[in-house]
């Protein structure tokens, strides 16, 4: 019994967005003819792989443990397919990163515009998402994260320097609510909170005095899973915010938002470039990882 190469491909994209809409989308097909292939692919195999709701799809058992086999073959039938691409002039393939906002803002982006207009046959696609993907089950050629959230069996790459979380606020703010003056004095202050996307729990703010580490769980009227809007709710007056001090050495330089709380912000290890062994072998990824490789000047 042969089975549809396309099929298989489909029903991966299907598994992984848990949506005909967003799948179709992904593979830029319409969506009664995926819906079909699917149901040509269950009829085949006799035996249903998905469940299908008014609101959204999941999978079952056996079409789990179909995905579980299809996902690392087809990884390497794409990469084989790709590797076969190095032997154009031009190299060419398709990347796709999961990354925060930050990340692409600060490191990632500046980094590829030149790369990608130097190379126009590489295609890169760049998800914004807070949470700690597995870059293998959910499709992802690699992902950007801090260098002490790396899993240990993934290759990880510096790609930027070391940071500090800064805690900030406009002066209005500061002058109606006074300064604190340690990180316990928080928990009196209307605070800009941040959301796990993954846990759905609030950031519990870390900071770190003289080798002492202290977490505090801050409250206020605002919360929110962007940075940039955080930013923009600190100049706005909404209280603390607690954020990449390069994102805000403008708006300190210029007197909007004053910094509190300087010697209690800890250092925090760069952005590193991750991904599973297997795809360094493919040219156009050894490129973009040449790109945003972190140099010291």
């Amino acid at each position: 019994m042969s089975t549809d190469f396309n099929q298989l491909t489909w029903f991966q994209a299907v598994a992984e967005e848990r949506s005909f809409t967003k799948a179709a989308a992904r593979l830029g097909v319409a969506q009664s003819t995926l819906s079909h292939a699917i149901k040509q692919l269950e009829a085949r195999l006799d035996i249903r792989l998905l469940t299908r709701t008014t609101r959204n799809v999941a999978l079952t058992a056996a079409g789990q443990r179909l995905l579980q086999t299809i996902t690392p073959r087809l990884g390497e039938i794409e990469d084989e397919i790709a590797a076969l691409r190095a032997f154009r002039d031009t190299p060419s393939g398709s990347i796709r990163l999961t990354l925060s906002d930050h990340a692409l803002e600060t490191v990632v982006w500046p980094k590829l515009k030149p790369v990608l207009e130097t190379y126009p046959d590489i295609k890169v696609e760049l998800v914004l998402d807070s949470t700690f993907r597995n870059i293998v089950e959910d499709g992802y050629d690699a992902g950007v994260r801090l260098g002490e959230s790396v899993e240990k069996d993934m290759i990880a790459v510096r790609i930027g320097p070391d940071w500090r979380l800064v805690a900030v606020a406009s002066p209005s703010y500061l002058a109606e609510r006074g300064r604190p003056e340690h990180p316990r004095d928080l928990v009196r202050h209307l605070c800009i909170n941040t959301r796990h996307e993954s846990s759905g729990a609030l950031y519990a703010w870390e900071f770190e005095k003289n080798g002492q580490e202290l977490r505090v769980r801050v409250d206020g009227q605002v919360a929110f899973n962007n940075s940039y809007a955080q930013v923009d709710a600190a100049l706005s007056g909404f209280g603390i915010a607690y954020i990449p001090d390069s994102m805000v050495v403008e708006h300190l330089a210029s007197g909007a938002l004053e910094q509190v709380l300087d010697d209690w912000s800890p250092m925090f290890d760069g952005y590193f470039l991750y991904y599973p062994s297997r795809r360094q072998s493919l040219l156009a990824f050894q490129i973009i990882i040449d790109a945003l490789r972190h140099r010291v000047r």
